[in-house]
């Protein structure tokens, strides 16, 4: 078979896109160009390799395959370029980078501090839930994946990198906003707001629930933090974040509870085999270091 790189990438902006149209803005050349190549694609294969239904590309099985074949490629190429920079002297290249929704207050500080080291890198970031990372690890479409519960069904290369305390809050006026400490037995008759099931906060907070025997009554389930702070504030419940998510929230109070903070853990997470480009290798040591967050070496 004889199929160009460039051929590749327009198959994978298709993948992407789920659009001719789109995919041909995407490496920049016409629509009827780009409907050309993929023809000339298909054709060399032999099989189809997508399918249109109502105007939406749907990827057969052997397209799906040649989109992992396609990506591995690409990473193996982007690897050979940062290689080549380095030894001239430059970095250069894109780093891409997947995270859970709750990471997004401390992630763009830590890319902060690494583009700061490294000004010439492209920084592509993905902030999405739980299953939304996990599905992007499963079709290996970042260099690396930050996340409080990696996935067990995967075989992944997995490395804890910085705390992620789970802590109980209220609203500045609750009745127990001013003691010096209660227990979950106090909070038996409290109604709590939780975060969507399948979400990294959910599965450790039930976890910790389960373990102690406590049943909460759960009032409300929303998929962002910040709309469970504004429904804490509001008065419909108390709430379980992770600290990171708490940022000059002026209205809400951490109770001091003896079965509180959770102990949960921040993981720098690949898929296991993944061989990692340099600078996504530089941006995972600058993650382990004690201080990315402040830029201090």
């Amino acid at each position: 078979m004889n199929i160009t790189f460039r051929q590749l990438r327009l198959f994978l902006a298709l993948a992407e896109t789920g659009s001719v149209s789109a995919a041909a803005r995407m490496v920049h050349v016409a629509q009827p160009t780009a409907s050309m190549g993929l023809k000339e694609i298909t054709d060399t294969v032999g099989v189809p390799l997508y399918e249109v239904v109502a105007r939406k590309v749907h990827l057969t099985q052997m397209g799906l395959e040649l989109v992992k074949t396609a990506r591995a490629i690409s990473g193996e190429w982007e690897t050979f370029e940062q290689q080549v920079h380095g030894i001239k002297g430059l970095t250069r290249g894109k780093l891409k980078v997947a995270v859970v929704s709750t990471a997004k207050y401390f992630i763009p500080r830590i890319l902060g501090t690494f583009c700061e080291k490294y000004p010439e890198i492209e920084i592509s970031l993905e902030v999405l839930n739980r299953d939304g990372v996990v599905k992007r690890l499963e079709e290996n479409l970042d260099d690396l994946y930050i996340m409080s519960q990696p996935p067990l069904n995967i075989e992944i290369n997995d490395e804890v990198f910085m705390p992620n305390p789970l802590i109980l809050i209220a609203p500045k006026d609750h009745a127990f906003a001013k003691k010096k400490s209660i227990d979950l037995i106090s909070l038996k008759n409290e109604k709590f707001i939780f975060r969507e099931k399948g979400s990294g906060t959910r599965m450790t907070t039930d976890a910790h629930f389960k373990k102690l025997k406590f049943k909460a009554e759960v009032r409300l389930e929303l998929g962002s933090n910040e709309a469970i702070k504004q429904a804490v504030i509001g008065g419909l419940g108390l709430a379980v974040l992770s600290k990171y998510s708490l940022v000059d929230q002026d209205e809400i109070v951490i109770l001091r509870c003896k079965e509180f903070p959770i102990e949960s853990s921040w993981h720098i997470v690949s898929p296991r085999g993944k061989r990692l480009s340099p600078i996504a290798t530089v941006f995972k040591e600058h993650l382990l270091s004690k201080n990315s967050l402040t830029g201090r070496t």
